[in-house]
């Protein structure tokens, strides 16, 4: 089992900033603030789902995930914080979280269902965090521009995504679950986040009267199709996961271990939480 460790993010977001925070470009801004529009909801989803999972779990593997699970649900817990307070300077900027209800539904319709959906519904989704987040510090010029506190709390985001990325998939394992529903629920989570962050990215860019800007697509080609772009760089790690051999810590995170380690002092370390 990985050790997890939970760490407080030391900077201001209760300060304003920009609308085009990131380097003045809109559709990289409206991107990423779709992302963190799903963040308060997801990451409590997947709180609630690896806590649901390893209690039926029989007592002695309870044990063995029991420290990995509390620093997983540590550090999800402020990941749910920090995006909350960035997503309230959002909303005082006039956006409207379209995400979040889709959300709520889908997760509403798997109450009293087998614990495995849930938790293999979470490690699909933090393997697709995983992907972005090493595509995010490999790339780090696609945040070049942005405020020092608004890069230090997507690269720590980011950081952290990678180093938390098999909890969820071993859990699963462990429950049970086969290859078929992984790989199931993979593909649909794979649909719903891409459409959901797509459908709130446009959302955004109208409100942001930037959607039929030229500029803003030259920008989204470059950013998703270029030659350091999202789906070039992210294709083959998406596809691994579809490997009935595949495990989460077969691809690097030397990137996210160097970040945190760089950055020491953009953060403190706190006490685990209970589960």
């Amino acid at each position: 089992m990985q050790e997890l460790v939970v760490r407080r993010l030391l900077i201001d977001l209760e300060q304003p900033f920009e609308r085009h925070w990131n380097g003045g470009d809109a559709f990289r801004t409206a991107l990423l603030n779709a992302l963190s529009m799903s963040f308060p909801l997801g990451e409590q989803f997947f709180i609630d789902a690896v806590r649901a999972g390893v209690k039926v779990l029989p007592e002695a593997e309870q044990a063995r995930f029991a420290a990995e699970v509390q620093g997983f649900v540590g550090q999800e817990a402020t990941h749910r914080r920090i995006h909350a307070l960035f997503n309230a300077q959002l909303a005082s900027q006039g956006y409207r979280n379209r995400w979040e209800a889709r959300i709520a539904r889908r997760t509403a319709q798997l109450e009293g269902a087998d614990p495995r959906h849930a938790v293999a519904i979470t490690a699909a989704t933090e393997h697709f965090t995983a992907i972005f987040a090493e595509f995010l510090l490999a790339h780090p010029r696609w945040l070049a521009g942005a405020a020092p506190r608004l890069q230090t709390m997507w690269l720590w985001h980011a950081a952290e995504e990678s180093e938390h990325r098999s909890t969820a998939f071993d859990l699963y394992a462990a429950l049970g679950g086969d290859h078929r529903w992984r790989v199931r629920w993979f593909r649909m989570v794979s649909f719903f986040f891409v459409t959901d962050a797509l459908r709130q990215t446009l959302n955004n860019l109208w409100r942001d009267g930037h959607l039929f800007r030229w500029r803003t697509w030259t920008s989204a080609v470059r950013f998703m199709f270029g030659r350091d772009g999202l789906v070039r760089k992210t294709c083959q790690p998406w596809r691994a996961y579809l490997r009935r051999d595949f495990h989460p810590r077969q691809q690097d995170d030397r990137l996210a271990q160097q970040w945190l380690q760089e950055h020491i002092t953009q953060y403190t370390l706190v006490g685990r939480r209970p589960i």
